[in-house]
């Protein structure tokens, strides 16, 4: 089991710079936020189409900002538990391309919900739908770490961890989250519920595509795939041609394909796994 406030410890050793780098851009943004507030205005997702042409970074950028300082905190506590989780199974090279395009899905269902059907804005007396749309606005990570938490429940809904005290499987702290997400905002107007409905939606559905060997983020997570070191060959071919393959090594690979593809292994499991069917 994983008990997050250790593994806090111990993040140089497990986590990857993926995270590290999503974590510094968030805490970058809301300092350069609080003591710039033009800045958070610019940034910001605004319902209005028409604010989105003169604004076009917005639906990016939305998902690196925060209303304040315990927000920011927490959804990023909650990113290094999850993204631990994630990385562990899926690869560090991920993450980003599923905060990423988790977070674009939620700000695309927030405008065409915003936009279409004028009546889940919010009501401010005295102040017409049509104003409400040009100010109405989302920002946020909590979309992006809905979308790695939703996509690691998903794959590993029976795996527990230690939340404080007690184990909790995925699953449940799923559904605990979203509570405690949907009581959050439930002042907020219901744009950033349904924003945050399509980030987990499409959390979900890229396992599900993963799983039948589709990876919908291959090419933003080739651009975050290190660059392979120079290997010096072996100066004895034969140690390598007679190697044989541990029992558990073949065990964790076909492991490995049962639940992302075949698509997924390494070179080099590919090859242990051929010399495994070579015995």
């Amino acid at each position: 089991m994983h008990t997050p406030w250790k593994n806090l410890t111990a993040a140089p050793r497990k986590t990857g710079n993926t995270i590290y780098l999503l974590i510094g851009i968030n805490v970058a943004v809301f300092l350069a936020s609080y003591f710039y507030p033009q800045l958070d205005q610019l940034l910001r997702l605004r319902a209005d189409a028409s604010v989105l042409l003169a604004r076009f970074w917005t639906p990016l950028t939305f998902m690196f900002t925060h209303d304040g300082f315990l927000e920011v905190i927490f959804s990023m506590l909650w990113l290094y538990w999850m993204g631990q989780v994630f990385d562990e199974y899926l690869g560090n090279q991920r993450i980003m391309g599923v905060y990423l395009l988790g977070g674009l899905a939620g700000a695309l269902l927030f405008m065409v919900a915003s936009n279409l059907i004028p009546g889940l804005l919010p009501a401010v007396p005295g102040v017409t739908a049509k104003n409400i749309l040009a100010i109405y606005s989302i920002s946020g990570a909590s979309a992006c770490v809905l979308t790695i938490m939703v996509a690691t429940a998903t794959l590993l809904p029976n795996r527990t961890i230690l939340l404080f005290i007690w184990p909790v499987k995925l699953k449940w702290l799923l559904v605990i989250y979203a509570v405690l997400d949907l009581i959050n905002n439930a002042g907020t107007g219901i744009g950033v519920i349904i924003a945050h409905a399509g980030a987990a939606l499409f959390g979900f559905l890229y396992i599900k595509q993963l799983q039948q060997g589709r990876d919908l983020i291959s090419g933003i997570t080739n651009i975050f795939k290190k660059a392979s070191p120079l290997k010096v060959a072996s100066k004895n071919p034969m140690k390598r041609a007679t190697y044989r393959p541990r029992q558990d090594e073949v065990d964790a690979i076909l492991d490995k394909i049962s639940r992302i593809g075949y698509d997924s292994l390494s070179r080099e499991e590919k090859e242990i796994l051929f010399r495994a069917s070579k015995e």
